[in-house]
């Protein structure tokens, strides 16, 4: 029974067809948004949709040079790594994760998989703009893992300390301590680890100021210029994936609270919850800000964030008198 709930929780709820329905939704509003705040109409909140529907029906093009089977393999890797994260978060009131007595530390692999698969595919192109976006993925991922890392180990510790443990990596653990004594966001010492978190949300994703990898007007979309048809499908689906994970592991990890005992009261407030989220750190800041370079992003992540986390970290120690 266990093993077929948790293929209904891959396949169905809260991954699968659910995970990808509201990532797509979430991309959609972010696009509109986006559009509304330079003052365009903007497409259709549906039109990802659409250019899903249209990408599965193109015809799939793989270069001569390209190796056929990692090709083809990466855009499945970084998509089944997403649905696999969501199933390890908590929704109050709804869902209660797949639960594992360190989940925190297998979500941050999971995590991992969707840049690990744009190096997969774009080494596998034999293009030159991807092998350049390849170099620059890379980077990336050492920039903000850093940070990333250290953001979870202070949750971890400051809910593992308060139960007179050293850390603790579960996240229905986690999510059980804030709803019995309070959110950690409004909890001071965990502020600059909140605020950290937020800054590492558009690296991760990819989004202007931190779309370098990418960058269209430098490199073509560098590691997806070769893809087409269902592999860049999979890719498209992965980055409304990424947006809804990074969200409501955000909501998870610092202010899960629901808002009464009915199951579908409490998934409407999380969804409003993922939207605030995706707003503040993708729309608003592409918006607002334009492309970094790669060593103005690769200093930003080893100074603001780290310094932020690390912050939180030592206040963490010192309130438990370490």
């Amino acid at each position: 029974m266990s093993m077929l709930l948790f293929a209904l929780n891959i396949l169905i709820f809260p991954g699968g067809l659910f995970a990808v329905l509201l990532g797509l939704f979430l991309t959609g509003v972010d696009r509109k948004l986006y559009a509304r705040l330079q003052r365009r109409v903007g497409p259709p909140v549906y039109q990802p949709y659409i250019d899903i529907v249209k990408l599965s029906h193109k015809e799939i093009l793989i270069p001569k040079t390209a190796n056929y089977t990692a090709f083809r393999f990466a855009p499945v890797l970084g998509f089944a790594g997403m649905l696999a994260a969501i199933v390890f978060i908590p929704v109050t009131g709804v869902y209660s994760g797949f639960y594992l007595s360190g989940d925190l530390l297998v979500l941050l692999y999971l995590l991992s998989t969707p840049a690990l698969a744009l190096i997969i595919g774009a080494s596998a192109s034999g293009s030159t703009y991807s092998s350049i976006g390849l170099s620059r993925e890379m980077t990336m991922v050492l920039a903000y893992e850093i940070p990333l890392f250290i953001v979870l180990l202070t949750v971890g510790m400051r809910v593992g300390m308060a139960g007179g443990g050293f850390a603790d990596f579960s996240l229905s653990r986690i999510v059980n301590y804030q709803l019995q004594n309070g959110a950690l966001i409004f909890d001071l010492p965990m502020l600059p680890a909140f605020l950290a978190f937020l800054c590492c949300i558009p690296g991760t994703i990819g989004v202007v100021p931190f779309d370098i990898p990418e960058a269209e007007t430098e490199l073509a979309e560098g590691p997806l210029l070769e893809y087409s048809g269902s592999g860049l499908a999979l890719f498209k689906l992965t980055g409304g994936l990424k947006i809804l994970v990074f969200s409501a592991l955000t909501v998870a990890l610092f202010f899960p609270t629901g808002i009464g005992g009915f199951w579908l009261v409490n998934l409407v407030w999380f969804i409003i919850k993922c939207l605030v989220i995706s707003f503040f750190t993708l729309t608003f800041v592409r918006a607002t800000r334009a492309r970094m370079r790669m060593d103005q992003a690769y200093k930003f992540y080893l100074l603001v964030p780290t310094a932020l986390a690390l912050v939180s970290l030592v206040l963490t120690l010192l309130s438990f008198k370490i």
